[in-house]
């Protein structure tokens, strides 16, 4: 039996870990990924207070070790479920392992959102990548697309244009959601070819593998096909709290409806991260939540 489950290993989770460790709780992080989250796949992350400059993975193995290093217990197996039980929690996992505590805290983050085109399921592995850090070294002297315009989009067609020949950026919009910085970086490139107002239709495929891809222009309805190796798709996040919505309810997108504080409809569960409905999901507001649900379950389970 442990004070505190933490469902998530990112950010929120990590910094829950902490702030709970620090005030005595014992903690168990369970994370079915890899411990850091989604920080760990950014090649280079400018935003975090107190780092100039830092790597996601670099940053991603810091908070890990600090977490264990105040004696967080840790597991790399998939939450399927949490079921209150009297005045307690019982965690299961996909593995079949089950795991008790007095209070939960839910940092499940966020998923990479796909097209929903025909093939796509098949092609991811075989051409479609969400991580130019893992991917991009394949397609080295080839030519790449990249699916998206935010600051993730921008930082990894920045990524593959040190290795690609060509880089195609498709955005749907008729600008960049990212930073301008990036937006400035990608101007300079010769090997990157922006195109706006733009969406992919269609994945062309040969021997199995992507060739390319089909795209339409919103305004004019033109039609034309990109030759490409590799498609990188950076087109949002979706959360990952189905399993857990009888806990906490959720918002028409499937985010945790739960506010500022943190604290879910069923006394002993929080929720902190990008899986909480809220206005900014960057480094810092997630680990925020991760203070705040940290200390409102040691509050509940002083009590």
């Amino acid at each position: 039996m442990h004070d505190i489950i933490v469902v998530g290993a990112g950010p929120a989770g990590l910094t829950a870990a902490i702030y709970a460790l620090r005030a005595g709780k014992s903690v168990l992080v369970i994370e079915k990924n890899s411990f850091g989250g989604q920080i760990a796949f950014s090649p280079k992350v400018e935003n975090i207070p107190g780092f100039q400059e830092v790597s996601g993975a670099e940053f991603a193995d810091k908070l890990t070790e600090q977490a264990m290093n105040l004696g967080a217990e840790m597991e790399l197996e998939c939450v399927t479920g949490v079921e209150k039980d009297g005045d307690s929690f019982r965690v299961s996992t996909e593995e079949g392992s089950v795991f008790r505590a007095n209070a939960v805290i839910l940092a499940t983050g966020v998923k990479h959102r796909t097209l929903g085109l025909p093939n796509e399921e098949d092609l991811i592995g075989n051409g479609i990548s969400f991580c130019a850090v893992c991917d991009g070294a394949f397609y080295t002297g080839q030519e790449t697309v990249m699916i998206g315009g935010g600051n993730s989009a921008l930082q990894e067609a920045l990524l593959l244009s040190e290795v690609c020949t060509k880089v195609t950026i498709v955005q749907n919009l008729a600008f960049f959601t990212g930073e301008q910085k990036l937006a400035d970086l990608i101007a300079q490139k010769d090997n990157v070819e922006v195109i706006f107002s733009t969406v992919v239709t269609e994945y062309l495929v040969e021997n199995g593998t992507l060739s390319g891809v089909r795209v339409k222009h919103e305004e004019t309805g033109e039609e034309r096909e990109i030759r490409a190796d590799g498609a990188f798709l950076a087109v949002g996040l979706k959360p990952e709290n189905e399993a857990f919505s009888h806990l906490a309810s959720t918002n028409d997108y499937g985010y945790f409806a739960s506010g500022e504080s943190c604290t879910a409809e069923t006394a002993g569960v929080f929720v902190a991260g990008d899986c909480r409905s809220k206005g900014i999901r960057q480094v810092v507001t997630a680990a925020s939540d991760g203070a705040i649900a940290a200390m409102a379950a040691c509050r509940y389970l002083d009590e």
